[in-house]
C-alpha cells in the first residue's frame, strides 16, 4: 500500500499562478483563493475539492480509493 500523499500544487485557471498546498486529511477544500489574482476557486463539476480540480495530486480519499462524496469527507 502507497503512502497518501499530503502536498499538491494547485494551478490557477485565470492566472496561471501555481502554489504547494498541504491538503486537509479531515475534510474536502472547497474554495480556494489564489494568492496572485485573488480568484475564488471552486471545484469543476464532478470533483469533490479544489485539489482534484486543479492540484497536481488528488485529495486524500480519492488516492485511497474511496469516493470521497460516499466517505463522508465532505
Amino acid at each position: 500500500m502507497e503512502a497518501t500523499i499530503l502536498k499538491s500544487t494547485i494551478t490557477c485557471p485565470e492566472c496561471g499562478h501555481k502554489k504547494a498546498e498541504e491538503m486537509p486529511t479531515t475534510a474536502c477544500q472547497f474554495f480556494y483563493e489564489c494568492e496572485n489574482c485573488k480568484q475564488i476557486l471552486k471545484p469543476k463539476e464532478g470533483d469533490c475539492c479544489v485539489f482534484c480540480s486543479y492540484g497536481t495530486v488528488a485529495c486524500p480519499p480519492i488516492q485511497e480509493n474511496k469516493s470521497c462524496n460516499n466517505s463522508g469527507c465532505c
